[in-house]
């Protein structure tokens, strides 16, 4: 018998739902099974732009879309990588490739460098370990 690999989908946002609605209907959709939130303020929702919604989706269809650790200018991140896999710096820029300044503390001097999106990643989190 031979064997199929298995397509898996997966959601782009986990735990999201977007939905467009009626501000009126907010306590009809908190009442929805499994809803907990609507994002937002006490008083509204925080709207997506359409235009947003409407580029994710075309990127769905056309596959070119995929998630992304959430980033911020100023936030520090790791690259994950490259020839600097694993060095840290600050996000500086967020246009077109990553702009990531990277610090020397020993030499107190600093280099900027481009990076791809897909090669960087909060540093926060646990550094991927490189098996030699």
């Amino acid at each position: 018998k031979k064997s199929r690999p298995v397509v898996l989908e997966l959601p782009l946002f986990p735990t999201y739902v977007f939905v467009r609605s009626a501000r009126q209907a907010r306590v009809a959709v908190l009442g929805m099974p499994g809803v907990l939130s609507i994002l937002g303020s006490a008083r509204e929702s925080w709207p997506l732009p359409a235009l947003e919604i409407e580029a994710i989706r075309l990127g769905l269809q056309m596959r070119k879309i995929e998630p992304h650790p959430y980033l911020t200018v100023g936030e520090r991140v790791r690259i994950k990588a490259g020839v600097m896999t694993g060095v840290e710096g600050i996000l500086v820029r967020k246009k077109n490739d990553l702009r990531v300044v990277l610090t020397l503390d020993a030499i107190m001097r600093s280099v900027a460098v481009e990076v791809d999106a897909d090669d960087v990643e909060p540093a926060d989190t646990i550094p991927a370990r490189i098996a030699c």
